[in-house]
């Protein structure tokens, strides 16, 4: 069972860098990734973050060049693939793109290496398109740090968020680090976004969100995306089944977020499960969550409803 509509906060797809390259520049549609323009159901349409990810390695004007690099080949890409994908900056532009039959794609950065410690690169970003920004990875840049230090926010990590807000453009605190957290919630004035973490009180990753981190996002109207990666699902990485992800939907429902609840696969980024493996799988979580107990509401509300509403307020 299908829905009508899915919305994915975050994938690996776009970027062709060393640990996944194929040889092939078109990305959007290589058969030999996880999520491709073919793969998906066509009887769902579909809404995709497409991330450029900057490894932590990359830097300075390396990271600006990376960045500008795979920002050219998604736009290459819209227009070779225009028939089935359009690119989009609003909730309006992907109810159009999916009323036209076709995949709505938005370019978003994962790693604020891209800023190369430069404020006005957040405006340079903006007017790309790029719609939503990661703002750290695993490790540290300009911005923060990821779960690998305790670093909380930079001085102009803080003016940086601020710039974003001012920019309309999404700051996404998953890989953010907890001090990193807490420096946010001082600083942040508009809903911010988790595009793919889980829940750490059922899976002990410091990747995952505590309950005090869910209570604030909830209170705050932000959104949640979550992450298929087996290490993300279950300590030790035993997602055997569909239960493992289900244990943090309901955790996150007792905690009053099933508003604020989508999905973030992190495909072409992460080692996923057999039972959740492919873009059919993940439409199939439809039926997977009314079979488990889900209202129809509920169900269609993690698949796209709570992100196209979240879109339109935000976005």
């Amino acid at each position: 069972m299908y829905p009508k509509y899915l919305i994915d906060l975050h994938c690996d797809t776009l970027t062709d860098w060393k640990y996944t390259s194929t040889g092939n520049p078109d990305t959007l549609d290589d058969p030999k990734r996880v999520l491709s323009l073919s793969a998906m159901p066509p009887e769902v349409r579909w809404a995709q973050f497409y991330a450029i990810f900057i490894p932590d390695e990359v830097r300075s004007t390396d990271a600006v060049a990376y960045y500008e690099r795979n920002r050219d080949n998604f736009v290459r890409q819209m227009g070779l693939f225009a028939d089935r994908v359009a690119p989009c900056a609003g909730a309006a532009e992907m109810e159009a793109a999916w009323a036209a039959g076709k995949t709505a794609a938005f370019l978003t950065v994962e790693n604020g290496s891209a800023l190369n410690g430069k404020i006005e690169r957040v405006q340079t970003l903006a007017n790309d398109g790029v719609r939503c920004m990661t703002i750290v990875w695993n490790g540290e840049n300009e911005i923060g740090s990821g779960h690998t230090t305790d670093h909380g926010l930079s001085a102009f990590g803080r003016e940086a968020v601020a710039e974003m807000e001012r920019c309309g453009m999404l700051v996404d605190v998953s890989h953010l680090n907890d001090a990193g957290f807490a420096d946010l919630f001082a600083l942040a004035r508009r809903p911010f976004i988790a595009t793919h973490s889980n829940a750490r009180s059922v899976c002990s990753h410091k990747r995952n969100l505590t309950d005090d981190m869910i209570h604030e996002m909830v209170k705050r109207g932000c959104l949640i995306g979550l992450n298929y990666y087996i290490n993300f699902l279950a300590d030790g990485g035993a997602a055997d089944d569909v239960s493992s992800l289900m244990k943090h939907v309901e955790h996150f429902f007792a905690l009053g977020a099933e508003k604020n609840l989508a999905l973030g696969s992190d495909f072409d980024g992460a080692k996923l499960p057999g039972w959740l493996n492919t873009p059919a799988k993940a439409a199939a979580l439809y039926g997977e969550f009314i079979r488990h107990g889900l209202t129809q509401e509920q169900a269609e509300g993690i698949m796209y409803a709570n992100a196209q509403r979240f879109f339109r307020e935000n976005l």
